[in-house]
């Protein structure tokens, strides 16, 4: 089994920044992308970031030059840092893994449980 936990979410005001940690544990034969996701209430669950085990980055047009996404691959954790949050931001935050679990099987994606992130003055 795999497992995802994100941490780090909270409630700040428009402008602070937070950092979120996702750590990858379990059955973890090769790991090729982690993303963040988020859902905001009444709406869909959308892209933020990722990385991929070579280090390559992408972002959704909203986040960028705001959000950071950076990883960890000795420790199979992702870190998205988010600076100038904006109560647009608000959404509960979601840590996406596409791995191959044992030798032989193919890329599977595995999701956190989710970490709050409200942004309010």
């Amino acid at each position: 089994q795999v497992q995802l936990v994100e941490s780090g979410g909270g409630l700040v005001q428009p402008g602070e920044s937070l950092r979120l940690s996702c750590a990858a544990s379990g059955s973890i034969f090769r790991l090729y992308v982690m993303s963040w996701y988020r859902q905001a209430p009444g709406k869909q669950r959308d892209l933020v970031a990722s990385i991929t085990i070579g280090g390559s980055t992408s972002y959704a047009d909203s986040v960028k030059g705001r959000f950071t996404i950076s990883g960890d691959n000795a420790k199979n954790t992702v870190y998205l840092q988010m600076n100038s949050l904006k109560p647009e931001d608000t959404a509960v935050y979601y840590c996406n893994a596409q791995l191959v679990p044992v030798r032989g099987a193919g890329v599977m994606d595995y999701w956190g449980k989710g970490t709050l992130v409200t942004v309010s003055s």
